[in-house]
């Protein structure tokens, strides 16, 4: 029996039982100065402290279900950190190996918490999708060398059909189907695409209205220019991490997107800011740059509608970035108040 996904009102028998089923949060203020009601997933809630704890059990089950990973084997994944923190973990549950590729520019936080819960953590130099040094390619090279499960989390999608089987049911099941808006960013593009399609799924099912779908993207990410104008042009830069890509994956063709929306850092920053000094609720970057994409949405949209977003992570994963003062300053970004005059 299958128990993945498995309702939390009952004890959950193992780790992976327990991803999935977090609340809902009406996020206040940026409720109250857009006229609507706006609320964040709680993803950072799940057993890995991800939205990617979902994605890394729909590959493994994936990956079972196709009798390609079987007792005692191998995953190999590249990943910005928290794929690979989800993956190492469900392999210890259920007696796997994992190898994880990351680039070593990613915050020491997720650096640290991979190396502490044991992972088999291969760090290479931060390169370009078209250079065959990149950590994607790189996994899949140890993958083909060593006969090991590439778990291939861009171009898999079973990531986007774990977002569209769970994600997305749990929102319209919150929402009770009454939801005019979903804003999301992509890194793989598994959680946008995969919860657009549920959700438009579900909308068919009780013949209502599909949400209107706005992909939220960092600078320095060509997605943006994909939604608008059909090019992938890129502009900027960004201190975000795990968000944004240059390429479209096989998680996110065909999405069912309608309109896009381009924050910059400062923009996600103050988000970032209010939502731990007014709502208690301490996220990351791509929660930052989500939330943002809400509000710009919920303005547009007008008083009255409903928008959710994902609340992907903790803010504790880039502490010596996103709550660094020196490191802000060094990029002439916001800093939190209560860093400037603590």
């Amino acid at each position: 029996m299958n128990t993945s996904f498995s309702s939390h009102s009952l004890p959950a028998p193992n780790m992976p039982a327990a991803i999935g089923q977090t609340p809902l949060i009406l996020l206040r203020k940026a409720s109250k100065i857009t006229g609507c009601e706006i609320y964040g997933k709680a993803e950072f809630m799940n057993p890995g402290g991800s939205i990617k704890d979902r994605t890394a059990l729909a590959i493994v089950n994936d990956a079972e279900a196709r009798g390609v990973l079987k007792p005692g084997g191998t995953l190999v994944e590249g990943t910005a950190g928290n794929t690979g923190i989800g993956l190492t973990l469900i392999a210890k549950a259920r007696g796997y190996r994992c190898v994880i590729v990351m680039p070593e520019t990613q915050s020491r936080e997720k650096i640290s918490f991979l190396q502490t819960i044991g992972a088999d953590l291969r760090l290479v130099p931060a390169k370009p999708y078209k250079d065959s040094g990149n950590y994607v390619h790189v996994s899949r090279a140890l993958a083909e060398e060593n006969n090991w499960v590439w778990a291939n989390q861009f171009d898999n999608t079973a990531n986007r059909e774990g977002h569209r089987a769970t994600t997305a049911q749990e929102i319209w099941q919150q929402m009770q189907g009454k939801i005019d808006a979903f804003t999301c960013a992509c890194g793989t593009g598994g959680t946008l695409a995969g919860t657009a399609l549920g959700l438009h799924d579900a909308a068919q099912c009780d013949k209502n209205r599909p949400p209107r779908i706005v992909l939220a993207d960092p600078e320095g990410s060509a997605l943006y220019s994909w939604v608008k104008n059909h090019t992938l042009s890129v502009e900027g830069s960004s201190i975000t991490e795990g968000i944004g890509q240059s390429r479209i994956t096989k998680n996110l063709e065909n999405a069912p997107i309608d309109d896009a929306e381009r924050i910059p850092d400062p923009e996600a920053l103050a988000v970032i800011y209010d939502l731990l000094s007014e709502e208690g609720l301490f996220v990351g970057g791509s929660s930052g740059v989500n939330v943002a994409a809400a509000i710009r949405t919920a303005r547009a949209l007008g008083p009255g509608h409903r928008i959710v977003t994902i609340l992907a992570d903790s803010g504790a994963r880039y502490e010596s970035k996103l709550f660094n003062k020196k490191f802000l300053q060094s990029k002439n970004l916001p800093i939190a108040p209560w860093l400037i005059h603590p």
